[in-house]
């Protein structure tokens, strides 16, 4: 049985995200804990959280067992991009573009 848990509109891009979901895709999902907690990335701290969240998912709301899940999938789409300017030479204005990520994660048992 697949359980997942989503966290919507985090405000990272969903590039660096998807760099730190690429390290724990098809891992043991204590595995993918541990992993989490040693990456240096902003992104790792919410990722964690998404998976600890999934896991709980999975153990209260099915009955599985916590030792036997492992990450099945998990994608990082774009969310809502909050659009700033900032004042450039000569009275001019450049767009800043700051980008959010809806963060999946989908655990299945073994």
């Amino acid at each position: 049985m697949e359980v997942k848990a989503t966290a919507k509109t985090i405000r990272i891009a969903p590039r660096k995200v998807r760099l730190v979901l690429d390290l724990v895709r098809g891992k043991d999902a204590k595995e993918a804990l541990d992993i989490l907690k040693f990456t240096p990335n902003h992104a790792s701290e919410q990722v964690s959280k998404v998976l600890k969240s999934a896991v709980a998912n999975a153990t209260n709301n099915h009955d599985l067992d916590e030792n036997k899940l492992y990450i099945k999938s998990c994608y990082a789409d774009e969310g809502v991009t909050l659009k700033r300017y900032r004042p450039r030479a000569k009275g001019n204005a450049s767009q800043i573009l700051k980008r959010t990520s809806h963060i999946t994660i989908v655990v299945s048992e073994r």
